[in-house]
């Protein structure tokens, strides 16, 4: 079988998103915000623009066709996984300006300083994680589907070794440390939202997994939780 493999992605689509970020952000928090000078807000963006560069960084060097395969969801994405990433992407664009309204003009929400700090804990590891998890498995694709163009096989070493689904941990992790980090507790509904829609695609994808993945099975019995290690 003839393995086909994305081309890397190219300069200029590298470029569109460097600037779209960091101008995705600045609509996203000063506009529910109503104002620029709201610090928590430019803490916020200086934040996620760093962390997310230096992960860009690090998988151009390590595995640079893994930008080309989560540009946009490929030829067999299961028709359920679109409708489910469709409900999850809801959630996690009513995050951030929810967030934003609440903690930069409305004040609902009153945090203290160590629950922010912990927000920005845990985008820090939802996004190194995502990143690991991404430097070791070439297959990381936004869709669920069975890779059979590229060979795909099971990766059961990096952070696979300890949980099934990594590469979810990571997004609930980032979900609940955007609300965290902007100081909103209202923001903790649409996380809460996208994780549980989250949680119910890995359950279908292990499932889809089991019975279509060659060698899954064997895997799943040495690992043996799909999220949480000890417990689910």
């Amino acid at each position: 079988m003839t393995v086909t493999e994305p081309e890397p992605m190219s300069r200029t689509k590298a470029l569109c998103y460097a600037i779209g970020l960091p101008l995705a952000l600045l609509v996203l928090i000063f506009l529910p915000a109503g104002r620029l000078d709201w610090p928590p807000g430019w803490v916020f963006i200086a934040f996620l623009v760093v962390s997310y560069g230096i992960a860009f960084l690090i998988m151009r060097r390590v595995n640079p066709v893994i930008f080309q395969a989560r540009s946009r969801f490929q030829t067999g994405t299961k028709g359920w996984d679109l409708i489910l990433v469709s409900l999850i992407f809801l959630g996690m664009i009513a995050e951030i300006p929810l967030g934003a309204l609440d903690a930069g003009r409305m004040e609902w929400s009153v945090m203290p300083t160590f629950i922010v700090i912990l927000g920005y804990l845990l985008l820090a590891a939802g996004i190194a994680l995502a990143t690991w998890a991404q430097a070791v498995n070439r297959f990381f694709e936004p869709g669920v589907r069975l890779q059979r163009e590229r060979g795909q096989h099971v990766i059961s070493d990096g952070p696979y070794a300890y949980v099934r689904h990594p590469g979810y941990v990571s997004a609930i992790l980032v979900f609940a440390g955007l609300a965290l980090a902007l100081g909103s507790w209202w923001a903790l509904i649409p996380a809460a939202w996208a994780s549980a829609v989250l949680i119910l695609r890995t359950s279908w994808e292990d499932a889809l997994l089991h019975s279509e993945l060659e060698g899954y099975a064997d895997y799943s019995k040495r690992v043996r939780f799909r999220l949480l290690p000890g417990i689910w």
